[in-house]
């Protein structure tokens, strides 16, 4: 079974092909400036020779077949036909408290796509225009919804709600959902899997680090609580969002600043976090600092640290008790610096890391001793694979 995973933005389409039957990705790829002139497709064969070419891409429904072109290429592609394609997953990000799994896509899935699209409003129409686009192109081709939030959707009512009135609530629906879902899940499953443990017996904190990042308690398999919350603002310190901020500092911003919504919002989500702290975002950035001896690029790493390190505390404590934390995303990944940190600052958890094992890069490891009271792994997450998954189940 060959799944086609897609992953539409307002300007841009990423995609994989999978053979599901060895679970291997055949060909990736991505379309940037979908809507201008100078659109740029790049196409990667697994084993191949990555393409890449620029040309007006309009809408997302040209950009979708300049991929199917690229993958049945008789060159360049991995299938002979369209017609070899089985199903096709789309990354969703909001599902709201309509959808807590994956589902085929109907006319009625579509229209509750678009009635949420006021909770992610940079996301949900994007994804719904893909959903679109790939239907015109393969309309006997089943097509299935994955949900950023459905993963979470096991959070019981004491921790999404906030303690605002309950009618808020009832009639607007605003609550803690938590993003990085499928992030979440197929790291928590891995670490099962490398623990040799059922997933349903351990309590795991999975910590997304990337430029967005969240943190989410894992007991027995099931989300019981993740720091994004309403929105992917809240939370940890990001590259650019500010995560956790009392609100009314940011009346008082507003007032003293003379700042609009749509101000304070762009400050927010595009101008905090590392970046205001530090004046750059990405941590790469932000550890060379460090080594120039720059004060603000410490402050942010301290910072960052900090916060992550108060969010593992409270899980622990939520769950009366951890197994297991898995780093993975961007900065989880790939920044030894910031676990060694991390975990030195959770010793009293009886956790301890072998710093050679530490600084291996790519793959899933674990880099706790063997002595350590809890295990710590690095694993590279594979949302896209969840994906695939889900929708070779349904179909």
């Amino acid at each position: 079974m060959n799944i086609f995973v897609l992953n539409c933005g307002s300007s841009s389409v990423k995609y994989k092909l999978y053979d599901m039957k060895k679970e291997k990705v055949l060909a990736e790829g991505r379309v940037e400036r979908v809507g201008q002139d100078n659109a740029v497709i790049t196409h990667q064969p697994i084993g191949g020779e990555k393409v890449s070419k620029a040309m007006p891409i309009l809408e997302h429904t040209t950009a979708i077949r300049e991929c199917l072109n690229l993958l049945t290429h008789p060159e360049h592609g991995v299938i002979k036909s369209v017609e070899e394609i089985d199903a096709v997953g789309h990354r969703v990000v909001h599902g709201g408290e309509s959808f807590s799994d994956s589902v085929l896509i109907t006319e009625r899935t579509k229209e509750i796509i678009d009635s949420l699209a006021g909770l992610a409003p940079l996301h949900n129409p994007a994804n719904l225009t893909g959903i679109r686009a790939a239907e015109k192109i393969m309309p006997n081709v089943p097509q299935v919804a994955v949900f950023d939030t459905a993963f979470h959707s096991t959070i019981p009512p004491h921790a999404f709600l906030y303690a605002i009135p309950y009618s808020v609530y009832q009639r607007h629906k605003v609550r803690r959902y938590g993003f990085h879902g499928t992030s979440h899940k197929y790291v928590s499953q891995r670490a099962a899997e490398l623990m040799g443990r059922p997933i349903e017996e351990l309590k795991i904190i999975s910590c997304h680090l990337g430029n967005g990042a969240s943190i989410a308690a894992v007991q027995n398999g099931k989300s019981i609580d993740t720091s994004m919350g309403f929105t992917p603002l809240e939370g940890l310190m990001m590259g650019t969002r500010s995560g956790d901020i009392d609100p009314g500092a940011i009346f008082y911003i507003m007032k003293q600043e003379e700042l609009g919504l749509h101000e304070i919002d762009s400050m927010l989500n595009k101008h905090s976090g590392l970046f205001g702290i530090a004046g750059v975002s990405d941590m790469r950035d932000i550890e060379k600092a460090i080594s120039d001896d720059d004060r603000l690029a410490s402050l942010a790493f301290q910072m960052y640290e900090y916060r992550i390190r108060k969010y593992v505390g409270a899980y622990v404590a939520a769950m009366n008790g951890v197994d297991a934390i898995v780093f993975t995303a961007g900065i989880g990944e790939n920044t030894p610096s910031l676990r060694t940190a991390l975990c030195a600052n959770l010793s009293y958890l009886g956790i301890a890391i072998d710093e050679e094992k530490n600084k291996i890069r790519g793959e899933d490891v674990e880099i706790s001793t063997p002595d350590s009271k809890v295990k710590v792994f690095v694993i590279p997450t594979d949302e896209e694979l969840v994906i695939a998954r889900d929708t070779a189940k349904i179909v």
